[in-house]
């Protein structure tokens, strides 16, 4: 499966987002995919019906164009099987995360969690992940089970999880340590606990510590940048709090990850979701940015202080405030065009959201054409990809990826 050189492996690292890639986490589009229909997609937060083997074709090439660049791919799938066959405590969490005895009834849920203690590890790995429906129980009707009588047949027991495929939210790493966050939305709260699992217990990350973890204030990892050595961006908006930036801030002081953190607020809309929706970085001085926010986007700074505590500072334009804490003169700016109705389209459809293998080459979506002509013009190597069916959730490049380990710059 891809992990048996665990020993001799890179350590993880990530300090910035353009250090040469070097192990990145994928997880390859499912069955989880198949559960969508038009009832439940919008619930389920796809903006339409993927077509599945070609959402898996697109992944594909995407993780053979990270490979063919030297980076080492590893998949969510894998790991998780990885972990359950070698951890029963794993197991016993895994299964604890998606039996929900409140929404089945202690009757329903403790018969549910006796079967899955049974089942091989591949297969519960498929079933945290892809759900299960009432008519798929392996077990016939209990006539003492309410819950299992008043519900239809294709009803969910256990709720698939189809935005897994978009690895960077549920963790993301700032030096040796990993983050795992708080996703805000119903549908995507226990991707979390997937990611956790094998964190805590696969042998690849023997030894690994945590950077934050919070189970209160949300926070998701589209909404942070890694702009430089000890600056970290996080966007507030949709998906993640001011208190879990705050939570965030204070976290990376008290380990000493970073100096600056620089709180941005943006949009509470399904278009600008996540911070990286708006902005990436396609450089150590450079961005792609919408062009509709830069002139308006601001960051409140907070800095840690020698001795103890933290101060805070702004709101104040972004782009400078960005350029002081990373100590360089100016960020340059590659829009997405002077064409403000183009400019949007592409900013929908993920434009800004790219993936740096290393300073000035970047992956993204091939239909982007504006955006990705005016990267290179700007002298960024573009690595196109198709994106038709991926792009369905809502998320490019970066959103598909959580990176475990890059150089530094």
């Amino acid at each position: 499966m891809g992990t048996e050189a665990a020993p001799s492996a890179r350590p993880f690292s990530v300090t910035s987002e353009v250090g040469a890639l070097r192990t990145v986490l994928l997880h390859r589009p499912g069955d989880e995919l198949r559960r969508l229909t038009p009832r439940n997609n919008d619930q389920l937060l796809f903006d339409a019906i993927p077509w599945v083997e070609r959402a898996q074709q697109e992944h594909d090439i995407f993780a053979e164009v990270l490979r063919g660049r030297g980076v080492e791919v590893l998949l969510l799938a894998d790991l998780l099987t990885e972990t359950l066959q070698v951890s029963g405590a794993a197991r016993i969490q895994g299964i604890s995360g998606a039996v929900d005895a409140r929404r089945l009834g202690h009757v329903l849920a403790d018969e549910l969690a006796a079967y899955l203690r049974t089942v091989p590890a591949a297969d519960l790995a498929q079933i945290l992940m892809a759900g299960m429906t009432f008519d798929e129980l392996p077990f016939g009707p209990d006539a003492t089970s309410l819950v299992r009588r008043m519900h239809h047949g294709h009803d969910f027991v256990i709720d698939p999880l189809p935005n897994l495929l978009f690895t960077r939210d549920s963790s993301f790493w700032v030096g040796r340590r990993f983050a795992i966050t708080s996703l805000a939305m119903p549908a995507r709260v226990r991707e979390t606990s997937l990611t956790d699992l094998i964190y805590a217990f696969h042998p690849r990350f023997l030894g690994v510590r945590r950077a934050y973890e919070s189970h209160t204030a949300p926070i998701e990892g589209g909404d942070v940048l890694l702009l430089a050595a000890g600056v970290v961006a996080v966007g507030v908006g949709e998906r993640t709090s001011p208190a879990g930036a705050e939570a965030l801030a204070r976290s990376l002081f008290e380990d000493d990850l970073a100096h600056t953190v620089l709180v941005v607020p943006i949009a509470q809309t399904r278009a600008t979701m996540h911070l990286d929706t708006v902005c990436t970085m396609v450089d150590v001085d450079a961005v792609v940015m919408y062009p509709a926010v830069q002139d308006s986007m601001c960051a409140f700074a907070i800095r840690k202080k020698d001795g103890g505590g933290v101060s805070i500072g702004g709101p104040d334009p972004f782009l400078r405030v960005a350029a002081d804490a990373m100590g360089i003169g100016k960020l340059r700016v590659v829009d997405t065009g002077l064409d403000g109705v183009a400019a949007e389209r592409e900013q929908w459809d993920d434009g800004n959201n790219t993936l740096a293998l290393a300073p000035g080459v970047v992956v993204a979506y091939e239909r982007n054409g504006m955006t990705n002509a005016r990267l290179a013009d700007a002298g960024i190597e573009v690595l196109p990809i198709p994106g038709s069916e991926l792009g369905s959730g809502r998320g490019g490049p970066r959103c598909l990826s959580c990176p475990l380990s890059r150089e530094e710059v």
